[in-house]
C-alpha cells in the first residue's frame, strides 16, 4: 500500500514561512533539522500528524519561474480543508492575510484563495454535506 506522508511547497523564506503556517494558520512545526544553508522544515496540521508539508525552499531558478507564473496566473500551488470555510476566511482577515478569492460556492465545494505572503497562492475550500 502506497501512502501520502510528505509533501512539500516552495517558499521564498523558511522562517517567514514557518511563522505564517503555525503563528497565522495554526499548524505545529514537526521537523526542523539544518541541512548547510537550508533546513529541513515540516509541519502537520493539528487535526493529524500523518501527513507533513515540507516548508522547502525554492532556490533554483526554473523552479522560481515555475511558481511565480502560477502565482501571477492566479492559480494555488496547494488546497487545505477546512469544515467551516466561512469562520476560517473570517479568522485569517482578523489576522491580516490577503484573499484574492473571497468564500466562492462551486457546485458541491466552496473555495477561497489566499496569499500565504511566502510566493503561493493557497486555496481553502469545504465540502458541502448533504442535508
Amino acid at each position: 500500500m502506497i501512502k501520502i506522508r510528505l509533501t512539500s511547497i516552495p517558499v521564498d523564506d523558511q522562517e517567514k514561512a514557518l511563522r505564517f503556517y503555525t503563528e497565522t494558520l495554526g499548524f505545529l512545526k514537526q521537523q526542523d533539522i539544518p541541512l548547510e544553508e537550508f533546513r529541513w522544515l515540516t509541519i502537520t496540521s493539528p487535526a493529524s500528524d500523518e501527513v507533513e508539508l515540507l516548508l522547502e525552499p525554492m532556490d533554483f531558478a526554473p523552479a522560481r519561474a515555475y511558481y511565480k507564473a502560477l502565482f501571477d496566473a492566479g492559480i494555488p500551488v496547494t488546497a487545505f480543508s477546512t469544515d467551516n470555510l466561512e469562520h476560517e476566511f473570517e479568522r485569517l482577515l482578523g489576522h491580516g492575510v490577503k484573499f484574492t478569492t473571497p468564500p466562492t460556492k462551486m457546485g458541491p465545494v466552496s473555495v477561497a484563495v489566499f496569499n500565504d505572503t511566502c510566493g503561493n497562492l493557497v486555496q481553502l475550500y469545504e465540502v458541502d454535506t448533504p442535508a
